[in-house]
């Protein structure tokens, strides 16, 4: 296997884009790309997209992006794994220019949520879930992580401040983000007072509907060399499954998946948790923060939210947690999020995140962490800047 480097990265503003189709927000992020990184062609693209079909009438997106890019006869194809379909595309990219089947490869997510209804919208993600255990009688995605978090609540004493203490956090970082969708600041009492979803969840613990698309080119570090890239290399690869519906697990309180991934992933990269400086992770509900710090082991099972509080996740932490606002403030496009988060670590290894963001403590090593549905899918990767 060859060693794989990201060389460029690109994303648009994200938020409510109603002038743009699926096929121009996704053009832009990766004409931006594809000038970050200075290369002339591409061998292949993939693309994540939940949910082309339901949200905007399209499926068959490998044609369709390939042409309006203006790379016609391209191999392009898309995958799925619902809210991890771009940490997904990120993987396949990686294993094509590893195993040395493409030189150049573009890994990309996009999602247009907001041409439907609420209702659309609601349904749309709702196949992310048990469509007969679960949707069939009612749940929703805020429902069921409403589950996880009163279970966490009664198991480990996890209080509402925590949970807003997550919100407050984010939307901090996510307002020195240039492309997040809610770019402001808001407090304790905001977020706990704000609209009730599904207890104990309120609106600001939910991350919101979004339009907008991510992309990111790897390649060889030989090539990054000829261009004068820096070397940033993809050093772990984990992926994981768990039960699709939260009835058949065992410990509500936690995210198997989410920890072998990480195990495979720390396994491949020959590094513990311990080696790790920041991370991206899948925060659709603050609660799910909360508990996805946990099962990576960067806090002990219960203490996840009691290091928020006490800011060992903010950007001047002991580890700092999505330091790009996260879904909860940048945004969740579905498709693209899991592509975001590996942009987000490639600034903060470069050096480049804006508007004061960047960490203080220059990281050498990074880790994405996108998953589907409630947890029943994750990917993890890794990457270190030589």
């Amino acid at each position: 296997m060859r060693d794989v480097v990201v060389i460029g990265v690109g994303m648009n503003k994200w938020g409510e884009l109603w002038e743009k189709s699926i096929r121009d927000i996704y053009v832009e992020a990766a004409l931006a790309a594809i000038g970050d990184a200075g290369v002339d062609h591409l061998d292949s693209m993939i693309i994540g997209c939940m949910s082309g079909g339901l949200f905007v009438g399209q499926e068959h997106l490998g044609s369709l992006m390939a042409d309006y890019l203006g790379q016609k006869n391209l191999a392009a194809s898309r995958v799925e794994s619902a809210c991890a379909s771009g940490g997904l595309a990120f993987k396949m990219a990686y294993l094509e220019v590893a195993s040395g089947f493409s030189d150049i490869v573009m890994a990309s997510g996009v999602e247009k949520m907001t041409d439907v209804s609420g209702d659309g919208a609601t349904f749309a993600l709702a196949t992310a879930a048990d469509q007969e255990y679960e949707v069939f009688h009612g749940a929703t995605f805020p429902g069921l992580y409403a589950l996880m978090a009163t279970a966490h609540m009664h198991k480990h004493a996890t209080t509402r401040e925590m949970l807003s203490a997550v919100a407050v956090k984010n939307h901090n970082n996510g307002s020195m983000n240039p492309y997040a969708q809610y770019p402001f600041k808001t407090t304790i009492d905001e977020v706990s007072n704000s609209v009730m979803v599904a207890s104990p969840l309120r609106i600001l613990d939910c991350s919101p509907i979004t339009d907008g698309a991510a992309a990111v080119i790897l390649t060889t570090v030989d090539i990054a060399k000829k261009l004068g890239k820096p070397i940033i290399k993809i050093i772990g690869s984990g992926h994981a499954t768990d039960t699709i519906a939260l009835h058949s697990r065992a410990d509500l309180t936690t995210l198997k998946a989410t920890t072998v991934a990480a195990q495979k992933a720390f396994k491949m990269a020959n590094k513990t948790i311990k080696d790790i400086n920041f991370a991206e992770v899948h925060d659709c509900f603050t609660i799910a923060e909360i508990i996805v710090t946990e099962s990576l082991g960067i806090f002990p099972a219960g203490k996840g939210g009691e290091a928020v509080l006490k800011g060992e996740t903010g950007l001047e932490g002991s580890f700092p947690i999505n330091t790009s606002g996260g879904l909860k403030s940048k945004g969740h496009p579905v498709g693209a999020t899991g592509v975001a988060q590996i942009i987000e670590v490639v600034k903060q290894l470069r050096g480049t995140a804006e508007n004061g963001r960047q960490l203080k403590r220059q990281p050498k090593i990074g880790m994405a962490q996108n998953m589907g549905g409630s947890g029943g899918s994750t990917l993890v990767h890794i990457l270190e800047v030589a």
